[in-house]
């Protein structure tokens, strides 16, 4: 019982946020605005790229959900992926975007899935493998948004089409922002641009 105790209040400090936290948490959120609104811009001619298949249009959405990843990569504390991915999309919002207030219902959802990544971790794993499962985990939900709820653009599509898009969401976020998010993360380590997070050894951190 006393370990018990014992290792419950050594958790308590470690997921604490501090204001620190919340600062750079905040920063990576709004850079991730300002990707945000530039990839929707991108979208356009992605969108006449993949006209002879819409579907691999999914393959490119990988840029919505780079700051879910990167900031519980840096982070490293229950809600910072949910935290990022939602202020981000609020930062996209207020800068004019195309898609109106169903960009804020994205964003919490594709930061959902990214932090129950994380969470089914522990917050204890941030490899490679994990950035990776929780970028795919972030274009699931982003699939599954864009294509069976009521606000889903592609909702009209068929079925075959829908399945096809999802799979190249979970591809294109898992490796675009999964490992973009985790190079990043790795190259501010060495910078010591980390020293006052829990991933400051992040360079030196095992791969996989």
């Amino acid at each position: 019982m006393t370990e018990q105790l014992t290792d419950t209040a050594a958790r308590k400090p470690r997921y604490r946020w501090r204001v620190v936290d919340i600062v750079v948490a905040a920063l990576i959120a709004v850079s991730g605005g300002v990707i945000f609104w530039l990839w929707s811009l991108g979208s356009g001619p992605v969108g006449v790229l993949t006209a002879a298949y819409p579907p691999l249009s999914g393959l490119y959405s990988g840029g919505w959900v780079i700051p879910a990843v990167l900031g519980a990569l840096i982070i490293r504390k229950p809600g910072a992926a949910f935290f990022c991915e939602t202020v981000g999309a609020m930062g996209e919002l207020l800068m004019g975007s195309k898609y109106g207030v169903a960009v804020m219902v994205s964003g919490m959802i594709q930061g959902l899935g990214a932090e129950l990544m994380f969470a089914a971790f522990g917050y204890r794993r941030f490899t490679l493998s994990v950035a990776l499962l929780a970028g795919g985990a972030a274009g699931l939900f982003m699939g599954l948004n864009d294509t069976f709820m009521p606000w889903g653009w592609n909702i009209a599509w068929a079925l075959d089409h829908k399945i096809v898009y999802i799979v190249c969401c979970v591809a294109g976020c898992a490796i675009l922002a999964g490992v973009l998010s985790w190079l990043a993360a790795r190259g501010l380590s060495r910078t010591g641009a980390l020293s006052a997070f829990p991933s400051r050894n992040a360079a030196s951190e095992p791969v996989l």
